[in-house]
C-alpha cells in the first residue's frame, strides 16, 4: 500500500477497522471465555501493528532513497561543498571537498578554513568573507589552497551568506580545483610576455639598423658619393 504522506495513528484504525470487517464471518466468531468485544479489539489491534509495521517499511525505504539521492547529488558531485560557521570553522563538508583538502571527511569537522589557504593568500580570503557577512550578497574569489600534504592548488570559491531561525549566520561554500586553467592561463601570459620582449628586441634592432643605415649615409654624402640606403618614412 501507498501513500503520499505518512499514516496518522487515526488513519492506521479506521483502516484497520475496515480490513477486520472485510475478512470472513468465522475468523469473528466468539471464542469461549471471550467477549466479542474483546476478540475485535485484539483482532484490530492485530491488524494495527501489521499496517504501522508495513508503514514503517514504507517510510523507511524511502529514506534510504532518499539518502542514496543525497550521496549522489551532494557527496559524489564534482565540486566541493562545505558549510562553514561565523568563526571560520568548517562545520560539515562533501567527500569532494575532503578529497580537494587531503582530508577524512571526518576529520574536517571543526577545522579552521584558513588552514587549508596559502599564507600569502589570505587577504583575499579575508575580505571575501567581509564583504559577505557586510552585504549579505554572494561573493567569489580565486586563491590558492593547500592540502593536507603540502600541495597546493588553485581553487575558485563561491559563497552565499545563510542564517537560522535563531539568527546564526554561516557560509555555505562551494569550491572548485581550477589548478588546470590558472596554469594555462600563467603559460598564456608568459608566451604572451616572451612575444612582447621579443618584439621590443626586434624594434630595438631595427632601430639601431636605421641609425646605422642614417650614418653610412651621412658619411658617404660627406664624401661625395651617393647615399647607399633609403630610409623609409623620410
Amino acid at each position: 500500500m501507498k501513500h503520499d504522506n505518512p499514516l496518522t495513528p487515526a488513519d492506521i484504525r479506521r483502516l484497520a477497522e475496515e480490513k477486520f470487517a472485510a475478512q470472513p464471518a468465522e475468523s469473528h466468531q466468539v471464542q469461549p471465555g471471550n467477549t466479542e468485544r474483546l476478540i475485535h479489539e485484539l483482532s484490530v489491534h492485530q491488524i494495527q501493528l501489521e499496517m504501522q509495521n508495513e508503514e514503517l517499511q514504507r517510510i523507511q525505504s524511502e529514506l534510504d532513497a532518499s539518502r542514496a539521492r543525497y550521496f549522489d547529488l551532494y557527496d559524489l558531485a564534482p565540486m566541493g561543498y562545505c558549510t562553514v560557521s561565523e568563526k571560520g570553522l568548517i562545520l560539515e563538508a562533501n567527500l569532494t571537498a575532503a578529497v580537494f583538502l587531503g582530508v577524512a571527511r571526518g576529520a574536517l569537522v571543526h577545522q579552521a578554513f584558513t588552514r587549508f589557504i596559502v599564507k600569502e593568500d589570505e587577504d583575499i580570503y579575508y575580505l571575501h568573507r567581509k564583504r559577505l557577512f557586510e552585504t549579505g550578497a554572494p561573493q567569489e574569489c580565486e586563491m590558492r589552497m593547500i592540502r593536507n600534504d603540502g600541495r597546493a592548488f588553485w581553487a575558485h570559491l563561491a559563497a552565499i551568506l545563510v542564517r537560522d531561525d535563531d539568527g546564526t549566520s554561516f557560509c555555505r561554500v562551494v569550491m572548485l580545483d581550477v589548478s588546470e586553467r590558472k596554469h594555462n592561463e600563467m603559460a598564456l601570459k608568459e608566451s604572451y610576455d616572451e612575444l612582447e620582449r621579443f618584439n621590443r628586441v626586434m624594434v630595438d634592432r631595427e632601430l639601431c639598423m636605421i641609425e646605422l643605415k642614417k650614418e653610412i649615409n651621412a658619411l658617404l654624402k660627406a664624401e661625395g658619393r651617393p647615399e647607399k640606403y633609403r630610409i623609409v618614412g623620410e
